[in-house]
C-alpha cells in the first residue's frame, strides 16, 4: 500500500493489488470490476465452488466445519458480508483511536506504521465487501455483461 520515500521522507502510496480502482487478474478474466482474483468469473465452470472457498477464507476457520454453509453460498455470503462488516469497522475505531490509545507506549514512527497498517487491511476488507457483494449479487441471478 505504502512505500517508503526517497531519502527516508514520508510514505507514498502504491497500488495493492484488489484495492477498488485497480486492474486485477479477475477482470482481466471477464469478471466484472471488483469480482475477487482467486474465484473465476460467473458462469465459468467451477466458479462457485471457488466463490465458497473464497467466502470461507473471509470467515472464522470454526465457519468450515458447518456443511450448511458449504451447501448453501447465498447463507454463506450473507455471514460472510456481516463477519467482514464487522471487521471494517473494528478497523476504522482502531484508526480512530490508535494514537491515544498507543501514543505514549509506541513510538511516533511505530504509531505511524501502525496506521499504515490499518490504511492496508481496510483497503483490503473494502474489497473483499465489493467482491462479497457481487457474489450475492450473481446467487440472486444478476447477469453481468462485460462492456466493450
Amino acid at each position: 500500500m505504502f512505500e517508503l520515500g526517497e531519502g527516508g521522507g514520508p510514505p507514498v502510496r502504491a497500488a495493492v493489488p484488489g484495492s477498488p480502482g485497480a486492474h486485477t487478474a479477475a477482470r482481466a478474466k471477464g469478471g466484472p470490476p471488483g469480482w475477487p482474483d482467486r474465484v473465476p468469473p460467473p458462469g465459468v465452470r467451477g466458479w462457485e465452488p471457488a466463490a465458497v472457498a473464497w467466502l470461507l477464507d473471509l470467515c472464522p476457520p470454526e465457519y468450515r466445519s458447518h456443511a450448511v454453509l458449504r451447501r448453501h453460498p447465498v447463507a454463506l455470503a450473507w455471514l460472510a458480508d456481516h463477519h467482514v462488516a464487522a471487521q471494517v469497522e473494528a478497523m476504522r475505531r482502531a484508526y480512530r483511536t490508535v494514537r491515544v490509545d498507543l501514543g505514549e507506549a509506541l513510538p511516533t514512527a511505530t504509531v505511524t506504521a501502525v496506521l499504515v497498517c490499518l490504511e492496508h487491511e481496510g483497503l483490503r476488507l473494502r474489497a473483499a465487501q465489493r467482491g462479497i457483494a457481487l457474489i450475492r449479487e450473481v446467487l440472486d441471478g444478476r447477469v453481468f455483461i462485460e462492456r466493450l
